[in-house]
Order: C-alpha cells, then structure tokens, then sequence
C-alpha cells in the first residue's frame, strides 16, 4: 500500500509481507555488515548485539529511514525474514518508547516498564514513494537483551540484499514512473496479530 487508500487505512495497524510461518522486516546497514549477512543468512560477528537494534515490517518507511540505500552506514538494504512466532513475542515483550497516559499509571511507571522490556515500539507516520507522511502508522521494532539475541540466534529464517530493488524503485521515482514504481513494491498485508497483543501498544 503506497497511499491510494490512505483514507480508510487505520491509523495503528501492523502491515507486512508475510506467510503463514514468517514476516519480512527491513534493516540497512553497512556493506561490511550487510554483505556477509545476506551471504550467510546470519549477522557477521561485528554486529553489535549490545545495541538496539530496529526491525520495520515496512519497505517504505526504511527508503525513508535510509534514503533508499544512499546514506552512510545504510547502504545495504537487508530484508530479513522472521519467525512470526518471534515477532509476536517481541510484540509481547515491548513497551512504548514514550509515555501515553492513557496506558500507563504514571511516568515512573512507564520508565520501570521501559527499563525492563527487552522490545520497543514507535508508530511512525507510514511514508510514500515521494517520502511524504501518509494519515497512518507504521509499526517501529526496536530490540535489546534477550529480544536481540532471539532475534539473531533464532528468529532469522533468511536473509536477502534487496539494495537492487530499492536502487531500481528509486530510478523510477526519479523519472517520474510512479506507477511501475509502485508495481515494484512488495506486497505488504495487514498482519493478523491478536487484539490482546497490540493493546498494550496502541499510543
């Protein structure tokens, strides 16, 4: 979904590539880390498993994020493919990475909360093939702890270098071919999570 019907579209709702056993997420990197990863379908040992490390079910908002491949530190454009199992799980195990009232008793509580999650969630406006902000969210993945290493050690089935496909998108956007641009995109599904996993999240 590129923004034709961003008027019906919810404004919290996780959207993804998926099958029945896994879900697509994005990450840019380095081509020192980048490369090796898509190669062997791990992260090499100088993937830092101490920071925080983002997950984004969608393509767009990580062209956003790392401008299509072109910015440093973020030229190669990984789609890794997890287990849904370990997708629901880093959903399970989250927190907000800023205080609603409305879902936490104060702001201490939401900092204890956010202390002790191994995941965070950001919901941030959903982008489209010009970058624009569209009326809707989309869903931010940050892992630490426990949640990083389940993410490399377990979570992972495949990794693919789609930096090719975000240089070609990229091209199209240029030239002005917005349609066979948007031809390109991979088909991202609204993400059949329980209602109870996500209520915890919904800013």
């Amino acid at each position: 979904m590129n923004g034709e019907h961003a008027e019906s579209e919810p404004r919290f709702r996780v959207r993804a590539r998926h099958t029945d056993a896994t879900v697509t997420v994005y990450q840019a990197y380095r081509p020192g880390i980048g490369r090796p990863a898509a190669r062997t379908g791990r992260f090499p040992p100088s993937w830092k498993r101490d920071r925080m490390t983002w997950i984004k079910p969608s393509f767009l908002w990580m062209m956003y994020r790392c401008g299509w491949g072109t910015k440093a530190g973020q030229q190669t454009v990984l789609a890794v493919e997890i287990t849904r199992e370990g997708f629901e799980w880093a959903l399970r195990h989250a927190c907000l990475s800023h205080y609603v009232p409305a879902l936490h008793a104060d702001r201490a509580a939401w900092k204890r909360e956010l202390a002790a999650s191994p995941a965070r969630v950001q919901w941030d406006p959903e982008r489209d093939l010009h970058h624009n902000p569209l009326p809707y969210r989309s869903l931010q993945l940050g892992l630490a702890g426990e949640a990083a290493a389940r993410y490399a050690d377990e979570w992972i089935t495949g990794i693919e270098d789609v930096t090719p496909l975000a240089t070609e998108i990229h091209a199209l956007v240029r030239a002005g071919e917005r349609e066979r641009a948007g031809r390109l995109l991979p088909e991202e599904r609204p993400y059949p999570v329980a209602g109870e996993v996500l209520a915890h999240l919904l800013a």
